[in-house]
């Protein structure tokens, strides 16, 4: 009992991190000049190329997938190119706060697709964490939202962005029972890319001519909130159902919004600064006395901690 009680506690630290790392991504992408599209290709193709010397730890797996297995990587690919598509184009049009605060529809659009597809029961003590989390949401972004012009349609390309990570994440659940993390990383990360990529062509939007500033934020984007963001929280679908993963949207707004404060100098008021602590109390709550019923065939912490470095549950053997 003493060792999952730890073990947990270690994916909490991690939970954490992905939480911070992905805040960034705002930031990174406000402070670049270049098309949203091409942000978000090269920081998946140089994220592909971190991965690269870890490939043939994992031949035996990689090129060793079902029709099925490659039918989720593509549709959970394309879903987040997608998702990287409209919610950076919305920074470009509305502020940091107002369009991360929309991502906060992820957790309870996963937890009623889960209802829906893995018979998933929310407990009432995770919708309490949940609640709480989206009302400090709600007040964070509340004094950004606009109406009309650029603004409102910012709002929808983000609400858009939010339904397709949505779609990623419940995929990556499905998916991740027979897939390693790297594999299922890499092939995901590497089909968003080329589908941003056949957008880029088909746009005739260069590919080439940035400067070394612009170089360095693609880079910031891939080793920051991609690796140490949504990998991780593709590596913790192990041991953690899409909803409770997803609720790390929830802390984003928080993180997101003082760093747009500290860096890009939007205002952030004592009320958001409030609002923001009942986000983390509503996520804490959430991770913390939530069970996680969410997960129809969830194995214990152990099972999964287990299986995590090998590369089939079939065949852990093969390295």
């Amino acid at each position: 009992m003493q060792s999952a009680q730890r073990s947990f506690s270690k994916y909490e630290v991690l939970y954490l991190i992905g939480i911070i790392s992905i805040s960034f991504s705002s930031i990174f992408v406000k402070w670049s000049e270049a098309e949203v599209s091409v942000i978000a290709m090269y920081r998946l193709f140089l994220t592909n190329l971190l991965m690269a010397p870890l490939l043939y730890k994992y031949r035996h797996e990689i090129f060793r997938l079902s029709k099925k297995e490659w039918l989720y990587l593509g549709a959970s690919g394309i879903m987040l190119g997608l998702h990287f598509l409209l919610w950076m184009g919305s920074l470009r049009l509305t502020t940091v706060a107002s369009s991360t605060v929309i991502l906060t529809l992820e957790p309870i659009l996963v937890m009623l697709g889960s209802m829906w597809i893995f018979a998933a029961k929310p407990n009432r003590i995770m919708l309490i964490g949940m609640g709480m989390a989206v009302v400090g949401s709600v007040v964070i972004g509340a004094g950004d939202f606009r109406v009309s012009g650029d603004a409102l349609k910012g709002d929808f390309l983000s609400l858009l962005g939010t339904i397709a990570v949505a779609v990623h994440m419940l995929i990556g659940e499905h998916a991740r029972k027979n897939i390693s993390a790297f594999v299922y990383n890499f092939w995901v990360f590497l089909i968003a890319g080329s589908s941003l990529a056949l957008y880029n062509v088909g746009n005739r939007i260069p590919f080439t001519g940035y400067d070394a500033r612009e170089w360095g934020i693609f880079l910031l984007l891939a080793i920051v909130p991609t690796l140490l963001g949504h990998y991780l929280f593709n590596w913790l679908l192990k041991v953690m159902n899409a909803t409770t993963v997803s609720m790390a949207v929830l802390g984003e707004p928080v993180f997101a919004s003082l760093l747009a404060w500290m860096l890009l100098g939007e205002g952030l008021t004592a009320l958001q600064l409030t609002a923001g602590a009942f986000i983390l109390a509503g996520v804490w709550v959430f991770l913390r006395y939530g069970n996680n019923s969410l997960h129809a065939e969830t194995a214990s912490l152990e099972e999964a901690v287990d299986s995590l470095p090998t590369v089939r549950h079939t065949d852990p053997t093969k390295v």
